[in-house]
């Protein structure tokens, strides 16, 4: 007769061996969990035991120092996508090897740092010798990038495009990368852009493929999504997005710093490059050395809310002509007949022009509630022999004023009479209007002009009209107050 103490002895062999089994391929309910040992630098979902792996299913990274991570091949399913998350402590990356982190043909994932309470970045990428911090391509799609810090790298902080080439289907005609998420990551101190997301070469690049020239165009971007980043220090622009021509929102950024190596054309804090159609909005752009924001795209785009702080002041300061502006509008790639919608922007202390709008091919652009402050070309255009006044400064029309609505902004040279909460203007707080601000109620428009929120998501117009600038003005009274 077995002993009730032998049978004890099994079931606690048989547990060990369970949880010994669940450390490599651990089952945690209906989706099963994966355990990645810091030495594992190649994950590579053909093989094993990766292969393994289904939608749903979990990889976690242990905790600790890594030279690299390298991860191929993994597929989920829209709504079911692999996870990829730290476990137990931050991954840190501090490397002399051409990338920290590279994603390649993955579809349907989600890349997150939230898997220890308390810490907000959970892959940490501290430094990167000879490349890029993360790179996520080679026909990568439908990803979520999220809690990661890029830091100390040699070309840029972050890389989500795939490049056409001769061997593979990655042109236009046979790849579209489709919902690209990247939100509340961390960047600073890169060689090259702090984000690159899409091609910039819209209208393709030629090569020699089988000994013939042949025009390779890169793949469009469908659903991108850009939120909630910190991006500082970036070597040329801050954040790049390009080729993302449906369904494109970058808002509630903070870029600071940016173009800190003054390379030309590659000077911005936010720019949206050739073949793009985007709403730009609610973002705190401050103290960079390019244009605020730059938009070369499609047209049927809305820059609004934005909060822009001396763009391009340190830059080149004795050559006026070497100019940098608060918000930058060009022809590169405009749609026939499209429209811009530039408004409840503030733009304080540009180098050069507030705005500066070269866009002939679009028409009905509205330009409107925005707040315009001490753009550095008034006295050169006032004073010099440019053919301008001093006020085209606030809003210069480079080709002059065609198919634009431009009503209710507020230009003036200095802050002291715009009614913010404080004069110092370093943070987006600083905005927030006082009660007998002129900006208040000052915005007239058709429904269809209207933006419905301000820069803390309040509902906008709180009052008769909407305010100038990004924010509602907060009135708060016995019988009513502004809720989020």
């Amino acid at each position: 007769m077995v002993s009730n103490t032998y049978t004890q002895k099994v079931k606690n062999a048989l547990l060990i061996i369970l949880i010994l089994i669940s450390a490599n391929y651990g089952v945690f309910g209906q989706n099963r969990g994966f355990i990645i040992p810091v030495g594992k630098l190649l994950i590579d979902a053909h093989d094993a035991p990766y292969q393994q792996i289904k939608p749903g299913d979990t990889l976690y990274f242990v905790g600790g120092n890594r030279n690299y991570l390298l991860i191929k091949n993994f597929t989920g399913k829209a709504g079911k996508p692999i996870v990829m998350i730290n476990k137990g402590g931050a991954v840190s990356i501090d490397t002399d090897h051409y990338f920290g982190i590279s994603i390649q043909n993955c579809r349907y994932i989600k890349f997150t740092g939230t898997g220890l309470p308390g810490e907000f970045y959970g892959f940490k990428v501290k430094r990167v010798a000879k490349g890029a911090g993360m790179g996520i391509g080679y026909l990568s799609s439908d990803f979520e990038i999220d809690h990661v810090s890029i830091e100390n790298t040699l070309i840029a902080g972050l890389y989500a495009k795939t490049d056409p080439d001769c061997e593979t289907a990655s042109s236009r005609s046979d790849f579209t990368q489709y919902n690209t998420v990247i939100h509340d990551n961390y960047i600073s101190n890169t060689g090259n852009e702090g984000m690159y997301i899409g091609s910039t070469k819209y209208f393709g690049e030629t090569r020699k493929c089988n000994g013939k020239d042949s025009l390779l165009l890169p793949s469009l971007l469908v659903g991108v999504k850009v939120y909630n980043n910190i991006v500082k220090y970036a070597g040329w622009d801050g954040i790049q997005v390009s080729s993302a021509s449906k369904d494109c929102q970058i808002h509630d950024n903070v870029v600071l710093f940016d173009s800190q190596k003054q390379e030309d054309d590659q000077m911005s804090g936010i720019i949206m490059g050739g073949g793009t159609k985007c709403d730009c909005y609610n973002n705190f752009i401050a103290n960079g050395n390019g244009d605020g924001i730059e938009c070369h795209g499609l047209g049927g785009t809305r820059i609004f809310n934005n909060i822009i702080v001396n763009a391009g002041q340190n830059f080149q300061v004795q050559d006026n002509t070497k100019m940098k502006h608060g918000i930058y509008v060009t022809d590169v790639s405009v749609q026939q007949d499209s429209s811009f919608f530039l408004m409840h922007n503030a733009i304080i202390r540009p180098k050069s022009d507030g705005i500066r709008f070269a866009s002939e091919k679009s028409k009905n652009n509205i330009i409107a509630g925005n707040v315009i402050i001490g753009p550095g070309n008034y006295d050169y255009y006032e004073n010099g022999n440019s053919g301008n006044k001093g006020v085209n400064a606030y809003v210069m029309f480079q080709n002059g004023i065609k198919n634009v609505l431009l009503a209710n902004n507020y230009t003036a040279r200095n802050t002291s009479l715009a009614g913010f909460a404080s004069q110092n203007l370093s943070q987006p707080n600083d905005f927030q209007l006082k009660g007998n601000s002129p900006l208040i109620d000052a915005v007239d428009l058709n429904a269809k002009a209207k933006i419905t929120f301000d820069f803390l998501h309040h509902k906008r117009p709180f009052g008769r009209k909407s305010d100038i600038g990004p924010f509602e003005f907060v009135r708060d009274t016995k019988n009513q107050s502004r809720k989020k």
